[in-house]
């Protein structure tokens, strides 16, 4: 009998036994909510879903899916689903219900729970006199960010989010619930910290906090007619910041949609945010050139790190989209008319949002004690996509991506980075050579038999399997 067979069978009814959370399959009451990515066109079809309670749930999940042959896919919001592909054989594993978020003041720690998403963390620390190291929506999940790296507002001051994270719970493939730190099993600690789903089911985390009550944050809204005039400019200003800025070069066309607020909606826009971490005084002083280029809006102010939860604008529900990016060494001008000539006016671009987000600074130093994703070894990464409607929209967004993935050939860095690769990808390309050969004895030990299924699968080493 196939894994498949066993799963639309017996499988379920071991797990209702077995586990105190929703059991679902397919033409269940809950299924087609459960098995919603946040990229709506994204159709995700497992034999079988769980929504654990707590961790004595996962336990049993995983411990059923070992003993009949299954796979276990951890997921919380379904972000960068697509990569998943077919689900046959696999246990859905929703993370929704492991929420809570406790936060120690006096340690700057918080330890967030698996199915917690940034905007369960983000304001209360912010109360607190603290900031963290999350990405551009609150509606990510904490754990599948950091798992990944995490790229966010404080990057070129504080790095990735995965080397902010001091200690991990999580349920591996023997059924185990360890909690690991760079003192009890410190491989898996480093090997969790970058390489995503790849070698259990992350319970909860924790996270260092940054003692930052304020910054100086928002963004300069220019006509989309100005696109290239701005990110010229643009980019000339990058070479001048501290670390303390980091920044996005944009151009940005908002949908006609009612929720959208007036003077937004409907129009197109070239954009530059940024936050700095500092006070008015400097903030100000920093982005002087780039005011003295009259923008049309100018939301820049001093804020609590809850203020910059929404600075870029992401869609808070699932929606249906298609998009990439790559990662890039220095630019020049030239790499800005290309961006211009196939995302701004006379284009005839099908993206609402084309973007260049100025990395370097600690990305490029590796922390004493960091995990397998050490560095971001680039000084700058793209992110362009679009809206589908229907497939005539998706070929027209997934061709303008590869365009300007052709047309920045020039300047690649030869990585990618995990959380925004929206395709299958070699897991290879996301890690430095040594780092991925460690990946692949980590898995080799930890999941040799491969109960668990990541978006981006590292192969366990076949040396250390014989």
């Amino acid at each position: 009998m196939s894994p498949t067979t066993t799963a639309a069978g017996v499988v379920p009814d071991v797990l209702r036994e077995r586990v105190k959370g929703a059991v679902l399959e397919p033409g269940r009451p809950g299924y087609e909510e459960a098995t919603q990515a946040f990229n709506t066109t994204v159709v995700q079809r497992p034999p079988i879903v769980v929504v654990p309670e707590d961790e004595d749930d996962v336990i049993a999940v995983v411990d059923v899916a070992r003993e009949h042959g299954l796979q276990v896919a951890p997921q919380r919001t379904g972000h960068n689903a697509a990569p998943l592909e077919d689900l046959s054989g696999v246990v859905l594993l929703r993370t929704d219900a492991l929420r809570g978020v406790e936060i120690d003041a006096e340690r700057g720690v918080a330890r967030v729970r698996a199915g917690s998403k940034w905007e369960d963390v983000v304001p209360r620390a912010s109360e607190l006199g603290f900031a963290a190291l999350h990405g551009s929506t609150p509606d990510v999940s904490v754990a599948g960010y950091a798992l990944g790296g995490g790229v966010g507002w404080y990057a070129r001051r504080h790095g990735l989010a995965a080397n902010s994270v001091t200690a991990i719970e999580v349920v591996t493939a023997d059924g185990r619930l360890r909690r690991v730190d760079h003192a009890h099993e410190p491989e898996l600690f480093w090997a969790l910290r970058g390489g995503g789903g790849n070698f259990g089911v992350v319970t909860a985390l924790e996270i260092r906090l940054l003692p930052v009550a304020e910054v100086y944050a928002g963004a300069l809204f220019f006509p989309w007619e100005r696109s290239a005039e701005v990110l010229h400019a643009w980019l000339d200003w990058t070479a001048t910041l501290p670390e303390e800025v980091t920044s996005v070069g944009r151009v940005l066309r908002f949908p006609p949609l009612p929720e959208i607020p007036e003077p937004l909606r409907g129009g197109s826009f070239a954009l530059v945010e940024a936050v700095v971490l500092g006070g008015r005084e400097h903030g100000e002083r920093l982005l002087a050139p780039l005011r003295a280029l009259h923008p049309a809006m100018d939301t820049f102010d001093v804020v609590a790190p809850v203020g910059i939860a929404e600075l870029h604008m992401d869609p808070p529900e699932p929606v249906p989209y298609a998009g990439g990016g790559q990662m890039l060494g220095a630019l020049d001008h030239d790499a800005i008319d290309a961006f211009v000539a196939l995302a701004g006016p006379g284009s005839d671009s099908p993206l609402l949002s084309a973007e260049i987000r100025h990395l370097g600074g600690a990305l490029r130093r590796a922390p004493e004690g960091h995990g397998a994703l050490a560095t971001l070894d680039c000084e700058y990464m793209t992110f362009n996509v679009g809206m589908v409607l229907d497939d005539e929209g998706r070929a027209a967004i997934e061709r303008r991506v590869g365009e300007m993935e052709a047309a920045l050939a020039p300047y690649d860095a030869g990585r990618e980075y995990l959380n925004f690769a929206e395709a299958p990808t070699d897991a290879s390309r996301f890690f430095a050579p040594g780092a991925h050969r460690r990946l692949r004895e980590a898995r080799a030990a930890y999941d040799p038999a491969g109960v668990f299924r990541a978006n981006h699968p590292i192969e366990p080493a076949e040396a250390a399997l014989s």
